[in-house]
């Protein structure tokens, strides 16, 4: 099958495509992120993407564009539902972009963290492959997490420390109150 798969950075992006391609796909890869915060952030996933896609010659399609205030726009009146929205608009460009594009389905490097939803990832491309006409191929890639961390350390890839958005950051390096 001809897949488009989404990418939400290189580090993500390194056993799904393995295994698709142990299954003969031909896979390309697709990054659209506007929801990572702040823009060097941004710049810099997307940059090690677009030189991780060389490396192992993966066909790459790219919408740049640093959507911040869009983004907070959709989730500041419900930051903790927040990954809703940001596994919909993601995914509803893939599924756009691989219907424009004459893929046989579309799929995510997201199902490859252990730190995201799977079941709502899950419902959102299932959704939208019906939304679209084109199927979401869903595969828990977690069980290659210790493998894409070794691979991405090997070959020197930048490793991002938080999901992604201004939420998760906050997350992961505001101190949290013990009381």
């Amino acid at each position: 099958m001809k897949i488009l798969l989404h990418i939400c950075c290189a580090n993500c992006a390194i056993y799904p495509l393995r295994v698709l391609r142990d299954a003969h796909h031909d896979v390309t890869g697709l990054f659209f992120n506007h929801n990572i915060h702040p823009y060097q952030e941004y710049r810099r996933r997307l940059e090690t993407v677009r030189s991780y896609a060389a490396t192992v010659e993966l066909p790459l399609a790219c919408i740049d564009e640093y959507g911040l205030e869009d983004f907070l726009a959709q989730v500041a009146h419900d930051p903790a539902g927040r990954c809703t929205y940001c596994y919909q608009s993601r995914l509803r460009r893939a599924a756009e972009h691989a219907t424009r594009h004459g893929f046989d389905a579309f799929t995510s490097s997201l199902l490859y963290s252990r730190y995201q939803n799977h079941n709502l990832i899950r419902q959102c491309g299932e959704e939208l492959a019906k939304l679209y006409g084109i199927p979401f191929l869903y595969q828990d890639f977690r069980s290659g997490w210790q493998e894409g961390i070794d691979t991405s350390k090997a070959l020197g890839l930048y490793r991002q420390q938080y999901c992604g958005c201004i939420y998760s950051e906050k997350d992961r390096y505001h101190p949290r109150s013990t009381n």
